[in-house]
């Protein structure tokens, strides 16, 4: 099942201009190439004056470079949006009850709508949260979840980003850039702002807070500046007006968190932790992490702080999991899913794996706990040589992996080095839970393959990003 045609986002079939495109389609054509390439060159050296960077891990000890930046935004009708909005919300409202019901009842365990075995020994399954209560009952306060567009203009979600999603400082940055390079395309264009998004945030943070504490601190915890996405990190904090902090700031003393200050201990209510669930805790989880705070799950477990988002939130975006993410919706919702998942061959499965091994050229097959488009093979994209390689890896473990036909990614027209081309491309919308609502900012992070015929869009492997606009009614 392999698609091939790809839908274009700006043109239809007849390759005439879609109507939620026309007004950009019809200045981008009075556009002079010159022009657009002196603004994206304007554009990359104002990326370089801000350190609006990321670090590639295995490159030159993590060397710090820009994530290359397409001037020509996606474009998102009003109508589209909320549809799409709302799949999101319904998804990550049963996700959030999931969560909390293998750390408790394990009702849908219970019923067999899932094997046991894929959630009980799953690597992100932490027992440590069994019984634990968390505030609001909300696990994932934030999440990322990766939408593509396909066949006829379908969206599916190709994954669940539920532990530390990262890429929102991006959106901003982007938005940013776009409107000081051209301010009178958002005066001609009713386009969604996203620049309340920290506020939102914070707002989302602060809802969450242990229950009798009326005025909670928060702050960032991050593993520190060699951090892949240490940019976010204190981009995020300094936008919120609170403090970043790196585990060594903070202490536990009678099950509660203080943060060091020149003022003496301040206690800490909310943690958004940047920090995978293994650093977190020396005395419950690495022993040798020096990134976390002794005593944390101690001060957690007790309901006297909040980390956001809750530790054992990664056993629902595992890849493995991810295939029942349907069934949790209609087991804790009562509904039919709005959005699709894209097909999943599980190698677990003797059929599923049969029809992997048979087919593997057509397919793309991902590690259940890979991220970052690492671990991963695409087939049409991949030699012989390699084909075989990653099935000798499957061979050896076929339960690490999962397979999933090669979708033809949407595309968008896309300023390259040979002039305005089509690229594929996906879209992560950021979902906040509270304790009062589940919020989206109206847009996300729209990241872009840019080399030609490229599926992946992943930044550390040579994707970019693009604006993102959500037309207002």
């Amino acid at each position: 099942m392999t698609i091939k045609k790809f839908f274009n986002e700006m043109t239809d079939d007849a390759g005439s201009v879609r109507p939620h495109y026309a007004g950009y389609s019809a200045w981008l054509s009075e556009m002079p190439q010159e022009r657009i390439a002196h603004k994206r060159a304007e554009a990359d050296a104002l990326f370089h004056r801000f350190g609006i960077t990321f670090a590639v891990y295995g490159e030159e000890g993590g060397k710090e470079r820009l994530i290359p930046f397409d001037i020509i935004p996606r474009i998102i009708p009003d109508e589209e949006w909320k549809a799409l909005a709302a799949g999101l919300k319904q998804r990550v409202k049963a996700l959030n009850a999931f969560i909390h019901d293998v750390y408790h009842d394990q009702n849908i365990l219970k019923a067999g709508r899932i094997p046991k075995e894929y959630v009980l020994q799953n690597g992100q399954y932490r027992p440590e949260m069994k019984g634990v209560d968390v505030a609001g009952d909300i696990y994932a306060h934030i999440a990322g979840v990766d939408v593509v567009r396909a066949g006829q203009g379908e969206f599916y979600v190709l994954e669940d980003n539920l532990r530390v999603p990262s890429g929102v400082s991006y959106m901003l940055e982007n938005r940013k850039m776009m409107m000081r390079l051209f301010p009178r395309l958002f005066s001609r264009n009713k386009i969604a702002p996203v620049d309340r998004y920290p506020d939102m945030l914070l707002n989302t943070l602060r809802s969450v807070a242990p229950t009798g504490v009326t005025d909670p601190t928060v702050v960032v915890l991050t593993p520190g500046a060699y951090n892949s996405a240490y940019f976010e990190h204190a981009f995020l904090a300094q936008q919120m007006g609170v403090e970043l902090v790196e585990g060594q700031d903070l202490f536990v003393d009678d099950d509660q968190v203080f943060m060091r200050t020149t003022r003496g201990p301040q206690r800490v209510d909310v943690i958004y932790r940047r920090i995978d669930d293994d650093f977190l805790d020396p005395l419950v989880f690495r022993k040798d992490s020096v990134l976390g705070v002794a005593g944390l799950m101690r001060a957690y477990h007790a309901g006297r702080v909040t980390l956001c988002n809750a530790v054992g939130t990664g056993v629902a975006d595992d890849k493995s999991v991810y295939v029942f993410v349907p069934e949790m919706v209609r087991f804790y919702l009562g509904e039919e899913p709005i959005l699709n998942n894209v097909p999943t061959y599980q190698c677990r499965l003797k059929d599923d794996y049969a029809y992997v091994m048979d087919h593997l050229p057509d397919l793309v097959v991902k590690e259940v706990h890979g991220a970052g488009g690492y671990g991963m093979l695409v087939g049409p994209a991949s030699t012989k040589a390699e084909i075989e390689a990653f099935r000798e890896r499957i061979v050896a473990a076929p339960d690490k992996y999962i397979a999933q036909p090669t979708l033809a990614l949407s595309a968008c027209p896309t300023f390259v080095e040979s002039g305005i081309a089509p690229r594929h491309i996906d879209l992560r919308p950021f979902v906040l839970s509270g304790s009062n609502e589940i919020q989206l900012i109206p847009g996300g992070l729209t990241r872009v393959a840019l080399r030609e015929g490229s599926l992946v869009v992943n930044s550390s492997q040579g994707g970019g990003t693009k604006d993102t606009w959500v037309l207002e009614a």
